[in-house]
């Protein structure tokens, strides 16, 4: 199986690569044809002004001679209109062709990403997340975000309106910083990717942290909007988009163009907003809250604002969502052992809901705790009341719970690390950040 999916992808990659390439060539042919055309124009054009230069009139004691004629003959020819007449339906040509080798090239992108997913998807295995208890970190103030960078070295806990900062060497902690420049519970954290920055979120603002060439953190900016507790944050792959979603009922978007600042808000929420996801191609955005409404984003028009498309009434508070690739999310909701799926219909573009992932809950649940989806692994890990979920999305399209822990508490906090091999938490009833790392069974 794994051989002939390979045997496929490789073939595919293949073909689309030489389509990519194909088109590359008809671009540059085409325009170069285009500047071919407008030389011998121009050489036209100056063979008729030097035929039509009377050489009598250029005596021989004259080193400089009279243009008046060629002017005016220059003039009536209407030059610049008839350029622009003849190249114009060459330069639309190109142009056409250039927006569609940008059609297929994102096209070849989603093509890949299926690809890729699919490649992991026939390599799952059976695993589990085990507990590496000589890691855990003794913690009594309440923890209620936690954050890894990419490459696994460093790791944040928000511990109430504190961020500590450990150095991280696979598993093993070393405290090497308190940031203290938040005065309420600090309820989210996220690492930026391509740069040494992270973002911090409490009530009423954000900061974001730079690393400074004495490997300290220092707050960099401050971004001040919402007027409550900001419960949830996305960032988009150029890392110049922060979306925000709070306790005010509302949805922030802060653009970075030389200095960050609010673009937009949504106001669509008559609740606390408490989830958001953005899709593969970055260009969807799902919210959730204790309104039981879902919201889903387009960025669409000139100015690139972010426009709702749709609104899901779902039967009890939303608490968190996921997008697991372009057109498909998974939700969680209050005191159900299920984790709902939505799919996007290629018809009329709406999204409606296509199964449920039967997952372990417990009694209670509260908000904080973001879904993820680790495309790598293919694994949702999703926090529900006393646990945290981990479900693989098989090559068939079907969701199976692999692994359900137990923490006999709903006051549990977490995060995975983005490629999945570690899954790190605070509860209150063990007082620790545990750090558990992924095993192949």
């Amino acid at each position: 199986m794994n051989r002939e999916m390979n045997k496929y992808i490789s073939l595919t990659s293949d073909v689309y690569q030489q389509k990519i390439i194909e088109c590359f060539e008809v671009v540059q042919n085409e325009i170069e044809t285009s500047f071919n055309k407008i030389d011998s124009y121009l050489d036209s054009i100056l063979n008729i002004s030097c035929d039509s230069l009377n050489s009598k009139t250029l005596k021989n004691e004259a080193c400089v001679p009279i243009f008046d004629q060629p002017q005016n003959k220059f003039e009536k020819s209407n030059f610049s209109q008839q350029l622009y007449q003849d190249i114009q339906p060459l330069i639309i040509y190109t142009f056409n062709n250039q927006i569609k080798l940008k059609d297929q090239l994102l096209n070849q992108t989603q093509t890949n990403q299926e690809i890729q997913s699919l490649t992991n998807q026939s390599n799952i295995k059976p695993f589990n997340y085990q507990l590496i208890s000589q890691y855990s970190i003794s913690q009594n103030e309440w923890c209620f975000a936690i954050a890894i960078n990419k490459d696994c070295s460093i790791l944040l806990a928000g511990c109430y309106s504190q961020i500590k900062v450990f150095e991280f060497k696979q598993g093993i902690t070393k405290q090497t910083q308190i940031l203290s420049d938040h005065k309420n519970q600090v309820y989210t954290l996220n690492f930026m990717k391509k740069s040494n920055q992270f973002i911090s979120g409490s009530c009423k603002s954000m900061i974001i942290w730079q690393l400074n060439y004495n490997n300290q953190w220092i707050s960099q900016y401050i971004l001040n909007g919402h007027t409550h507790y900001i419960m949830c944050l996305i960032l988009n792959n150029n890392e110049d988009l922060i979306v925000s979603g709070s306790d005010d009922n509302t949805i922030k978007f802060w653009m970075n163009k030389n200095e960050w600042s609010c673009q937009q808000t949504i106001k669509d929420h008559s609740g606390s907003v408490f989830g958001l996801s953005l899709n593969q191609q970055q260009n969807r955005i799902v919210s959730c809250g204790s309104d039981q409404l879902l919201l889903i984003m387009e960025q669409q028009g000139q100015n690139k604002d972010w426009i709702v498309i749709q609104k899901i009434t779902v039967e009890q508070i939303a608490y968190r969502v996921c997008f697991i690739d372009n057109n498909m999310f998974t939700l969680s909701l209050h005191g159900k052992e299920q984790i709902s799926v939505f799919e996007m219909n290629s018809i009329n573009q709406q999204f409606t809901k296509t199964t449920d992932i039967n997952v372990k809950y417990g009694q209670y649940d509260d908000c904080l705790f973001a879904q993820q989806y680790i495309n790598s692994k293919c694994i949702v890990a999703s926090k529900n009341g006393e646990y945290v979920n981990l479900i693989t999305k098989k090559l068939n399209g079907h969701f199976v719970t692999q692994q359900s822990i137990h923490f006999n508490t709903h006051l549990l906090y977490g995060g995975m690390s983005d490629n999945g091999e570690y899954l790190i938490t605070w509860d209150n009833k063990s007082n620790q950040i545990q750090i558990r790392t992924y095993q192949q069974l």
